[in-house]
C-alpha cells in the first residue's frame, strides 16, 4: 500500500513537472514572438524544473526498467552467477549513488551557508537544488529494493524486461564453432 502510495507520488509529481515545463516555455514563446516582451525568470525555472524531472525521472525509469541495458554477457551465465554479477552490478550502483548523495549534502551546506539566491528569483539556491537529495535518495532506495528482490525473491532480472526464455549456452558455442569452421574452409579454398 505504502509503496503503491509512493509509485503514484512520483508518477504525479513527473507528470506535474511536465506539464508545468510544457507551459511556461509554450507561454514564454507566446510572450516572446508574439508581444515581444517575456518572462525574465523563465528561462531559470526551466532549467529548475527540467533538472527536477531528470533527477525524479532516473528514478521511474529505474523501476520501469527502461534505462539501457547490455546483457548479452550476463544472459549467457549461469543463474547462481548471473545473481552475483547483478548484485555487484546494484552495488556499484549503490557506491555511485551514496557518492552522489555525500557532494549534494557538501554542497547544499555550502549553498545554504553561503546565503546565494537564484539569479533572477529572490529565492535561496539551497531550497530547489534539495532535488539532489531528493532523486538521489530516491534512486538509492530504488536500488536496495531491487537488491532485495535479487537476494530475497531471486529475481535476477532487475535491470530490463526479459520476454525471452534463457539461452541455450551450449547450442550457441555449436553455432559460433560451425561459423569458425565454415571460415577457415573458406580461407582454405583462396
Amino acid at each position: 500500500m505504502l509503496v503503491k502510495m509512493f509509485h503514484r507520488l512520483e508518477e504525479t509529481l513527473i507528470g506535474v513537472l511536465l506539464v508545468a515545463v510544457t507551459l511556461l516555455v509554450f507561454l514564454e514563446v507566446v510572450l516572446r514572438f508574439g508581444f515581444n516582451s517575456g518572462l525574465h525568470w523563465a528561462q531559470e525555472v526551466t532549467l529548475l524544473l527540467n533538472a527536477w524531472f531528470v533527477l525524479l525521472g532516473a528514478s521511474w525509469a529505474l523501476r520501469e526498467k527502461a534505462h539501457i541495458c547490455v546483457n548479452a554477457l550476463v544472459r549467457v551465465l549461469p543463474h547462481h552467477i548471473r545473481k552475483i554479477t547483478t548484485s555487484v552490478a546494484i552495488g556499484a550502483c549503490l557506491v555511485y549513488v551514496w557518492l552522489f548523495l555525500q557532494g549534494s549534502w557538501v554542497y547544499l551546506s555550502k549553498m545554504k551557508m553561503i546565503g546565494i539566491e537564484l539569479e533572477d528569483l529572490p529565492i535561496p539556491k539551497w531550497t530547489v537544488m534539495t532535488v539532489l537529495i531528493i532523486g538521489f535518495g530516491m534512486l538509492g532506495i530504488r536500488l536496495l529494493m531491487m537488491l532485495w528482490n535479487v537476494w530475497r525473491y531471486d529475481n535476477v532480472e532487475q535491470f530490463h524486461h526479459t520476454e525471452l526464455p534463457d539461452l541455450d549456452t551450449d547450442s550457441i558455442a555449436q553455432q559460433l564453432s560451425d561459423v569458425e569452421l565454415e571460415d577457415k574452409k573458406s580461407g582454405e579454398k583462396k
